[in-house]
């Protein structure tokens, strides 16, 4: 198991959203702690089903910056292990969300253990982000970033659970949020891995 299969499982369970049409609704800007341009993709999704073409490797590797290669290997750990299944009828790779809340909770936080580091620039995880609202950091306290250069906010980097996680999470706020609460469940202590448990637990919900 490596930090990219998390990544992907939980890319999937967006896409499993998507197409159950009960993606949740950001308000732009809202959910955003980088810089864009013009060319960047915003990242809200404009349609609320998606083509099972994107479930191919090259789109999925398109979709979460993570090699082609990587992305069918992930797949298959992902399938043998039960996190991931085949649908009987789309072939497509669905999360099994319940085992993948269970791994995340109880298995995650000794596997991929966090050590906040140096003051950086980047964009804002765990209690910082978004999802969270900053409401259970404390008043003084420097923010859990991932290290980026478009990033809006300096705080003290966390080491993502794989290299391309800014690019993903810019394409999509559901898997920003759902990364940053697997972030605080890595991180947090009692009050706020509880608090960060129960929200998972929603998000993954809308699509068992």
């Amino acid at each position: 198991m490596k930090g990219q299969d998390i990544g992907l499982l939980l890319k999937l369970v967006c896409m499993q959203m998507q197409e159950s049409g009960v993606y949740p609704v950001y308000a732009p800007g809202a959910w955003e702690d980088w810089r864009t341009d013009g060319a960047e993709v915003d990242g809200m999704v404009r349609e609320s089903s998606v083509s099972y073409n994107e479930y191919t490797v090259r789109a999925l590797a398109r979709l979460t910056g993570i090699s082609k290669s990587q992305v069918n290997l992930s797949l298959q750990r992902s399938l043998a292990s039960g996190l991931a299944i085949s649908d009987r009828k789309s072939h497509t790779p669905r999360t099994n969300t319940r085992a993948l809340k269970d791994f995340i909770v109880y298995g995650l936080p000794y596997i991929f253990p966090v050590k906040l580091g140096a003051v950086t620039r980047g964009i804002s995880t765990s209690l910082a982000a978004p999802v969270l609202h900053s409401e259970l950091l404390s008043a003084g306290d420097l923010p859990p970033v991932w290290s980026d250069p478009k990033g809006n906010t300096k705080g003290q980097t966390v080491e993502p659970l794989f290299k391309s996680v800014t690019h993903a999470v810019r394409q999509d706020a559901a898997l920003y949020a759902l990364l940053a609460l697997v972030d605080a469940i890595r991180i947090g202590q009692p009050r706020e891995r509880k608090l960060s448990i129960t929200l998972l637990g929603k998000l993954l919900e809308v699509v068992q």
